[in-house]
């Protein structure tokens, strides 16, 4: 399951919660709680594992550009050479020579252009997955805190009737 799905499980759960009367609490199951979160926090790791696994593919297709224009450059170069050595073809060959080594750099450039397009997008909208999961785990936060600071059935205490003569707080 998504995170962002697991995260608004968490929130319906929450949301979903039997209300203590009188006050803004809610009886939450810890347990399920719990593993709901610790089910969250598995999947997390997943997700990042999957943007490095991302970084390695460009890191790899961008050695692989390099490589291909090395090896490019290296026939233009040999292939300079060979010409050169013909006195009658010396200005020919270093015109060819010249425009198979442009030709090979801007393919090696549109190549790491490309991977880096593609990279900043997948990179762009997994950033606004993780701002979203952030978003969505902060309001759920804030709610919990929210509740926690109205004031709630606390087990030591007991019930308390004076907090029954309190206003609801919504």
């Amino acid at each position: 399951m998504d995170p962002l799905d697991r995260i608004d499980e968490i929130s319906a759960f929450v949301e979903s919660a039997r209300s203590m009367p009188m006050s803004s609490n809610a009886i939450v199951n810890r347990n399920e709680l719990l593993a709901m979160l610790d089910e969250l926090r598995a999947d997390l790791p997943t997700e990042i594992r999957r943007a490095q696994a991302l970084l390695d593919e460009r890191d790899k297709v961008i050695a692989a550009g390099q490589r291909e224009a090395d090896r490019i450059i290296g026939e233009g170069e040999v292939e300079h050479s060979r010409l050169v050595s013909v006195a009658e073809v010396t200005v020919s060959a270093e015109h060819e020579a010249a425009r198979i080594v442009g030709e090979a750099r801007a393919e090696a450039q549109r190549l790491r252009d490309e991977v880096e397009e593609y990279v900043d997008t997948t990179l762009a909208n997994f950033e606004q997955m993780l701002n979203r999961t952030l978003a969505t785990v902060e309001r759920g936060r804030d709610k919990m805190r929210a509740l926690s600071e109205i004031g709630g059935y606390d087990a030591a205490q007991g019930f308390d009737p004076a907090q029954e003569e309190r206003p609801l707080p919504f």
